[in-house]
């Protein structure tokens, strides 16, 4: 079927200044785009002035654990209701692809927060070629994939702490080259979480030299994001910068396309980092190294309630954890360390316990703690015991308005969600909202320009993961398209629990989202696996 939208309000994806013009689709694919296009269509229309770009990519999404889903519907709609059509998945290391078949350790893929467990998943897929062919118009949404590192190493030697041997260390690569031959949009590390944790600056060497043969991205999560953690000496160096210092080490002398992760700064005491990291990332630039970073529009982040539970303490005994001095020297670590980060009781919004548990869901643990009437101390144990360890909070801040509005302005960053659909819970603001909010802070002056803001979530990801066909509006290109309200996003506030702004979502040529309305029908088959041009 042939559609032409008329009178649009046309961002290309290039940077360029916007235009108005026509955008004609014929099946899944752009066949002119122009001003005044005299073309005949099935079906016309009339944007009446609205804004039309390419749809939105998301740089950095773990979503290739969700689009296997058995009913992926409900974990992609709230990113295409914000006018995201693709995601760039597998980061952190912790890609859903990249293990051995006959691997015993598919248990530990994912580093707990994902996993192929519960029967939830349409089936285990241990290469890239294997989870293109299962997802391929087989899933709302176009995704490319990384091969994570954490998962590669953990196919060969689960979760051991030590370096591998030569044999291991080929097959890790070998398994993470076979990725990128099959269409991986490159690799990711995850230096914060097992097994990733434990890898040498020699062994993600090795990794970055593979990521540069193919001339395609490493995202990494780096081992320290907040000024203080236990993974460094107290004293010295912020532990942030010092986790950027390992990927100077690990890329030096290279050309590696290097994307630093979510570029956050935990706690307020972290925030005076900020200058000196991307001063960090502008040298390396210099070097010759091709740094960027991603940033997603949100002041917190979400995180395991057991975040400021020290491992010794879990370990022991309900009756141990419960006597007085243990208590106490809980207590001076937990209050010291938030001091330290910036951190408080305050801010730390409980997301999920557990079934029965729901009604405190959505309060901080200060607030808790008045209600129960005890300390914050004890009220965050018991919490953490009440939900066996298990349960999730959000916390911040993460960052601030005005390190986000200087972050988006930089010519090396890309812009993402970082988010995911819990199944129970408070959610992460980001699956609503983000992009809207990206847009939202460009009209009103609060972020880089309209053109500029535009094609960081559209052509420039495409470049960068070197995705074909894909981030602008061009003849040829496939049809994904987002159509969006300048006046509504301006005059939104954003602070509820959906997206403003987005009018009409085309993915592949398929209309999936018109005036808040989603087609079910079409989203089942409307998204593509999207390989690397390499």
């Amino acid at each position: 079927m042939r559609t032409l939208l008329t009178n649009g309000k046309i961002y290309d994806g290039t940077g360029s200044d916007p235009f108005t013009g026509d955008v004609l689709v014929d099946g899944e694919r752009i066949v002119a785009v122009g001003p005044s296009l005299k073309e005949e269509a099935d079906k016309v229309i009339d944007l009446k002035g609205l804004s039309i770009s390419s749809g939105f990519f998301d740089a950095h999404s773990h979503n290739d654990w969700f689009c296997i889903k058995k009913e992926p519907r409900k974990y992609l709609e709230p990113f295409i209701r914000q006018g995201i059509t693709s995601f760039i998945t597998g980061n952190c290391g912790l890609s859903a692809v990249g293990f051995e078949p006959d691997t015993p350790n598919v248990d530990k893929v994912g580093g707990g927060l994902f996993g192929y467990r519960g029967g939830t998943t349409t089936g285990v897929y241990p290469t890239v070629k294997s989870f293109f062919e299962a997802i391929d118009r087989n899933n709302p949404c176009n995704i490319a994939v990384l091969v994570g590192h954490c998962t590669a190493r953990t196919s060969v030697m689960g979760n051991e702490n030590r370096e591998p041997s030569p044999e291991e260390k080929e097959r890790m690569l070998g398994i993470m080259e076979q990725g990128l031959k099959d269409g991986a949009c490159g690799l990711s590390l995850g230096m914060m979480y097992e097994p990733g944790r434990y890898a040498s600056v020699a062994e993600t060497r090795d990794v970055a030299l593979l990521a540069e043969k193919y001339n395609l991205p490493l995202t990494v999560h780096a081992r320290a994001l907040s000024a203080i953690t236990l993974d460094y000496p107290m004293l010295g160096k912020a532990h942030n910068l010092r986790a950027l210092d390992e990927l100077v080490e690990m890329s030096r002398g290279t050309h590696l396309k290097l994307q630093y992760s979510h570029a956050i700064f935990v706690g307020t005491s972290s925030f005076k980092t900020k200058d000196a990291l991307h001063r960090t990332l502008d040298d390396l630039r210099e070097q010759g190294v091709d740094a960027w970073f991603d940033i997603y529009n949100e002041l917190l982040g979400v995180s395991v309630i057991t975040v400021f539970l020290p491992g010794w303490f879990q370990s022991l005994s309900a009756a141990d954890r419960r006597k007085p001095l243990t208590k106490i020297r809980f207590a001076i670590l937990a209050n010291m360390s938030m001091m330290m980060l910036g951190f408080g009781w305050k801010t730390i919004v409980i997301a999920y316990l557990g079934p029965g548990m729901e009604q405190y869901e959505g309060k901080t643990v200060a607030q808790i703690a008045k209600e129960w009437g005890k300390s914050c101390v004890d009220t965050y144990m018991d919490l953490c015991e009440m939900s066996n360890f298990n349960g999730r909070v959000n916390m911040g801040p993460y960052s601030t308005p005005e390190i986000i509005e200087w972050q988006s302005k930089r010519d090396n960053v890309l812009y993402m969600t970082d988010a995911w659909v819990e199944d129970y819970g408070v959610q992460n603001p980001a699956i609503y909202d983000c992009f809207p909010k990206f847009i939202r802070d460009s009209l009103l002056g609060k972020g880089d320009t309209m053109p500029r803001t535009i094609r960081k979530m559209t052509g420039g990801v495409a470049d960068r993961f070197s995705i074909p066909e894909r981030g602008y509006l061009k003849p040829g290109y496939f049809a994904d398209l987002t159509v969006f309200d300048e006046a509504e996003m301006t005059a939104a506030t954003p602070d509820q629990e959906k997206a403003f702004g987005i009018k009409r979502v085309f993915i592949n040529g398929n209309e999936v989202l018109t005036d808040g309305v989603l087609d079910a029908e079409a989203i089942k088959t409307s998204g593509h696996a999207m390989k690397a041009a390499a």
